[in-house]
């Protein structure tokens, strides 16, 4: 299979999650109190356009698509529709969808850069279900965590709202800062679950010879994403961090997860071989 065919796909699924964002300045205005089924949809579309892209992707290579910087991005983007889209099936919770769709339309348009889309290398002969399995969860983690990350951004616009300008604050658009808080905290729990679980499975993976998992840069990297949750975690719930703080680190770890993530692919051997 051609990979400018998956290319042109994954192309009209970011021009969807373009569309979704344009709409969503139209939900800044009218605000998210109210159920938004036209912008859910929306994503879903795009959702399904990314879908297929990533099947026509892992077909042409006839394993799990992250081999290059351009497959785990679209990846990455994948896991964060994904997780966007099994929250906002709860009603209260769907105006995440709007906060969403310009995160992916971002991460979408820096995945077509050509230079990210490199022939794949020499792959590692292992069992095909183990390494899908490993993929799946860790970039459904980094997606879970972006929407914590864009919960706790809410969560600090609407306090500093209740801070400086109560009437504002009563008439924000925004939702209520008692749910984004509980939300920042669910999904950040949810990511790290899921980071947990791959992680686990990623160590039973075969790797080339001579190159130890512990050795290798994403592993390790991985590993300190995996502390710096489970510290603001513990933080969070048994010494009560305060909501603005944790607020604060969720944003801040998931900021250096995205400016960190594609240079420590770089310079994995086990990751971009």
């Amino acid at each position: 299979m051609n990979w400018l065919t998956d290319r042109r796909t994954f192309l009209l699924a970011v021009l969807v999650y373009g569309v979704s964002m344009a709409y969503s300045v139209f939900l800044w205005r009218r605000g998210f109190r109210r159920d938004e089924h036209v912008n859910y949809f929306l994503l879903l579309g795009g959702f399904a356009l990314h879908t297929w892209a990533m099947i026509q992707r892992g077909f042409s290579l006839n394993r799990c698509p992250v081999n290059n910087l351009f497959e785990a991005t679209m990846f990455l983007a994948w896991g964060l529709a994904l997780a966007c889209l099994v929250v906002a099936l709860l009603p209260r919770l769907r105006f995440l969808v709007a906060f969403a769709a310009p995160l992916l339309f971002g991460v979408g348009v820096f995945a077509l850069m050509p230079p990210l889309d490199t022939p794949p290398g020499p792959t590692l002969q292992t069992t095909g279900w183990l390494v899908s399995l490993h993929a799946s969860l860790v970039l459904l983690a980094y997606g879970a965590f972006g929407l914590s990350a864009v919960a706790a951004v809410m969560f600090l616009s609407q306090q500093h709202n209740l801070k400086f300008n109560k009437l504002r604050a009563v008439l924000s658009l925004l939702p209520p800062i008692q749910r984004l808080d509980r939300v920042t905290g669910v999904l950040a729990l949810v990511g790290f679950v899921l980071l947990t679980a791959g992680l686990f499975c990623g160590a039973h993976l075969p790797r080339p010879a001579g190159v130890a998992y512990w050795q290798d840069v994403k592993v390790r990297w991985s590993a300190l994403i995996w502390l710096l949750y489970l510290g603001l975690l513990l933080a969070r719930w048994r010494w009560t961090l305060s909501g603005r703080r944790f607020a604060w680190g969720i944003v801040g770890i998931f900021t250096f997860l995205l400016l960190t993530f594609w240079g420590t692919n770089l310079l994995s051997p086990i990751h971009h071989p």
